[in-house]
């Protein structure tokens, strides 16, 4: 990794205030050829969700089908953020603000040159408000070329509230308190990690950058099925019909958002979505139909249907890594 790519990240990181945030909503246009579609308006999270996917609820994981690519297909491309430094000191970090480790720094001009190399454009980019996503987004918008696209950030792309976990040592919270205990609390599907106390300093409603969300809305320890929720009220209200309007959507979020989508388009089980890891700055790139239902790739790595751009057996020995955080 050359210094030049570094240079300009942190350059990048030090112009915040250059930063602009586009209307939340974005729909018009095609990726080829196909109408536009209208866009499903949805209220609260869990009364929508239920509407939307219907008979879908305890499905198990089942992987689509492939089927051969057409004009009325979408690309989607999506990116975890580079290595945080809590990331590098295994700590669990969740809403805390971290910003990207070195190493972190060059995921991320590395995720925006296979971008780049691959011929792959946008339109419009979704991002979380925590500077680790954010910092990822600038560094591959500045690879691509693609620095003056519309930027919305949203609270709902955010990590996983960890709750009372948050700052703490992953192994020296197996130490205290159990491996199962522990693993319930990181990966349960629906087990949320202890709640942040009533007096904390770290409660979101402290933060300015939630002062225009009902504080009714804001955790104070999530599960993987409450983040998902969560995520996907944005999902169905602006990304979905942006890309169904033609829009070329990337998403830089988290790994537990992330999670949360690949579970939601692919249609995998409660029991099997803890066993998934997203690698920290690695581009995974879905083809979806004309109803948003993906297309699987011939070098997807199950379960999933996308695929990660980069070497394989570097991609799965990150993703060794993040399985190896509590051991």
């Amino acid at each position: 990794m050359k210094g030049g790519a570094v240079l300009a990240c942190l350059v990048l990181q030090a112009k915040a205030a250059v930063g602009f945030v586009a209307p939340s909503v974005v729909a018009r246009g095609r990726v080829q050829s196909a109408a536009a579609a209208a866009a499903v308006r949805l209220g609260d999270n869990a009364a929508t969700l239920r509407s939307v996917r219907g008979a879908r609820s305890g499905m198990s994981m089942a992987a689509p089908e492939t089927t051969p690519e057409g004009d009325d297909t979408y690309t989607l491309v999506v990116v975890r953020h580079g290595e945080s430094t809590w990331n590098n000191e295994n700590r669990f970090t969740g809403w805390k603000d971290v910003p990207l480790s070195d190493k972190g720094q060059e995921e991320a001009a590395q995720s925006g040159e296979l971008i780049a190399e691959s011929g792959l454009t946008f339109d419009v980019a979704y991002t979380s408000v925590l500077k680790r996503a954010i910092n990822t987004l600038w560094c591959i918008l500045e690879k691509t070329d693609l620095m003056w696209i519309p930027v919305n950030r949203s609270w709902r792309l955010n990590e996983r509230h960890y709750g009372a976990l948050q700052g703490l040592d992953k192994k020296e919270t197996v130490a205290k308190h159990g491996m199962d205990q522990v693993m319930i609390w990181r990966r349960s599907y629906t087990t949320p990690p202890p709640l942040l106390a009533d007096d904390s300093d770290d409660l979101p409603q402290n933060d300015r950058k939630y002062a225009g969300v009902d504080p009714a809305d804001l955790p104070r320890a999530e599960s993987l099925k409450l983040t998902k929720d969560r995520f996907l009220v944005e999902w169905e209200n602006e990304i979905a019909p942006a890309i169904k309007s033609g829009k070329r959507i990337l998403i830089v979020a988290h790994g537990n958002t992330i999670r949360g989508l690949c579970q939601h388009l692919d249609e995998i089980s409660d029991e099997d979505i803890v066993g998934l890891d997203i690698p920290t700055g690695v581009p995974l790139v879905f083809t979806l139909d004309k109803d948003l239902k993906p297309i699987t790739h011939p070098e997807a790595i199950p379960p999933l249907s996308a695929r990660y751009l980069g070497d394989v057996s570097g991609i799965r020995a990150r993703i060794e890594a993040v399985k190896a955080q509590t051991k």
